[in-house]
């Protein structure tokens, strides 16, 4: 290795082996899943799985969707929640 490239220097010749080393991976990334659907295609039980994993992605949707999408209660409403509690309790 020359001392360029070990410093992360910009050669034409070190932007080639990235773009090799990154299509490598991705041929690996793309065989790695085609060899688990090969796989799960195979199994006996490959619609309960589907089911499974149907109800696990709407669940964590749901989670997603109550953790992200859904508003706080409002800051101003919760005081006058917890002053119309205090009154109550009080007796007046």
């Amino acid at each position: 290795m020359t001392e360029e490239a070990g410093r992360g220097g910009g050669s034409p010749g070190q932007a080639v082996l990235l773009v090799a080393g990154l299509a490598d991976l991705a041929v690996s990334a793309l065989g790695s899943a085609m060899d688990n659907v090969r796989g799960f295609l195979s199994r006996s039980d490959a619609a309960e799985l589907a089911a499974e994993a149907e109800r696990d992605l709407t669940a964590r949707g749901r989670l997603a969707l109550d953790r992200y999408a859904a508003a706080p209660p409002a800051h101003l409403e919760v005081l006058a929640q917890n002053a119309l509690a205090r009154r109550a309790a009080d007796g007046g």
